[in-house]
């Protein structure tokens, strides 16, 4: 970054280990008594347990998915904050807390004496300025600063589906997505303009600042579709954004066809460069440490956000596939003409499309057993669920209702379809297990004899 751009300095807080470990314990009680009253936005993703950026993603790809499948366009809006953590203000932060989650009494006045009294300084070199005292945000870093930020901002939600739009927050990242018949997209388009006005309006309010400069929006519809996008620019505040083939959503790459062939391409291409710098070094470590290696850091590279790509054309599952052959070849030291299936074999790893099987199934069971977002849990309905299915014998099966499509490659890849296809294809050893450990090993053992049976 330019070391003349003061934008390219952020300030570091220093916390001592006691302060983080006092926080862990005040954080635990606090989420606790969220989630128990039911105080925690629903659609605010951040910090929370079984809630991530993949799933994040995952929720509004599908929403996006299923809108696409119905004949709709679909509009995604990514906004950004100006150093949001650094100009959350106390006063307005305190006023929530009490009023909105109910905290009073000594419970309101620690967290009152937590955010004040801080103070910060600028050192450059062996030169450092006077400490002054902090008027404002949370510190970075802490445990309970991205808690605390999650409360401040809860309100954007409704004020985001007062416009009739849906939102999605992660941190400081707002994702605002609607749809539209192809004649309304001028509507739509003029719709999200006035909202984002409306955001700003509130944030402003609030002591925080859009970065308009990483403000993106993508229209997305299918291939055959794709000249009825709209290109006109988005009206920000005072800037113009103009519609993007590609956004960067939370580090998953969304494609205007969402085909997903942007993010399979970055994926491919940063594991090969992994796998390169890990061949040159192969022979001065043992074959236990390179796999070790290589399973973290290529591996994991692999199923982040795989989920996300159930339903991908057969093209690029081989490109993912090509990624875990030529890895396993590098373990063994084996020649790129050696069959390969033996490796992966030895190596107990799934193969490319059974590791997204494996990510979708482990959702549904987290789901069914209250351990995944209930944004997900509410779109995976079994018979018993349905008036109609009660009098009949499937009322009783556990199987998903697997939700009519249009569209194959459109439809079929958003969540709710995708994984109640997958949790079908299992055995009911597999979805009968009676703890997450189970489960986990079951299905690994079921989708393995799957792939080199």
């Amino acid at each position: 970054m330019d070391p003349e751009d003061v934008r390219s300095f952020r300030p570091i807080s220093n916390l001592s280990v006691v302060s983080k470990l006092l926080e862990r314990l005040v954080a635990g009680q606090l989420l606790e008594y969220l989630d128990r009253s039911g105080l925690l936005p629903r659609l605010q993703s951040t910090y929370r347990a079984c809630h991530s950026t993949e799933t994040t993603v995952l929720k509004v790809l599908s929403d996006i998915l299923l809108a696409i499948d119905a004949g709709d366009l679909s509009a995604l809006v990514l906004l950004d904050l100006s150093a949001a953590f650094d100009t959350v203000d106390h006063d307005i932060l305190v006023r929530p807390l009490e009023t909105s989650y109910g905290l009073s009494g000594s419970v309101l006045q620690w967290f009152q004496t937590y955010l004040v009294g801080r103070r910060h300084y600028v050192r450059t070199g062996s030169s450092a300025s006077s400490p002054t005292l902090i008027v404002c945000g949370v510190p970075q870093g802490s445990v309970l600063g991205p808690i605390l930020f999650l409360l401040y901002t809860a309100d954007l939600i409704p004020l985001i589906q007062a416009c009739g739009l849906l939102p999605h927050l992660y941190t400081d990242d707002t994702q605002i997505y609607g749809f539209c018949r192809p004649s309304a997209s001028l509507e739509l388009q003029n719709t999200i303009s006035n909202c984002v006005d409306d955001v700003a309006i509130w944030m402003r309010s609030n002591r925080l600042q859009l970065n308009t400069a990483k403000t993106e929006i993508l229209w997305s519809s299918t291939e055959q579709r794709s000249h009825q996008l709209p290109q006109l620019s988005l009206r920000v505040g005072t800037d113009e954004v103009i519609p993007s083939a590609v956004v960067r959503d939370l580090g998953i790459y969304i494609d205007s066809d969402v085909s997903m062939r942007s993010y399979v391409t970055k994926i491919v291409s940063a594991c090969f460069a992994v796998l390169r710098e890990l061949r040159s070094n192969r022979r001065s470590v043992p074959r236990s440490v390179l796999r070790s290696l290589v399973t973290s850091l290529v591996l994991t590279r692999l199923d982040y956000g795989n989920s996300t790509l159930a339903g991908i054309p057969l093209y690029l599952l081989k490109r993912l596939q090509s990624v875990m052959n030529s890895a396993a070849r590098l373990v063994f030291s084996s020649s790129r003409y050696d069959h390969v299936a033996p490796l992966l074999r030895q190596l107990h790893w799934l193969m490319a499309a059974e590791r997204i099987d494996f990510k979708l199934a482990l959702l549904v069971y987290k789901c069914q057993h209250g351990a995944a977002p209930s944004y997900f849990a509410d779109e995976l309905r079994q018979p018993a669920d349905c008036d109609a299915g009660r009098r009949l014998r499937s009322a009783s099966s556990p199987l998903l209702i697997v939700r009519r499509t249009r569209l194959s490659t459109i439809g079929d890849r958003a969540f709710p379809v995708a994984a109640a296809s997958v949790w079908n294809s299992l055995t009911h050893h597999v979805t009968s297990a009676p703890s997450l450990a189970v489960f986990h090993s079951r299905l690994k053992t079921h989708l393995f004899r799957r792939c080199f049976s």
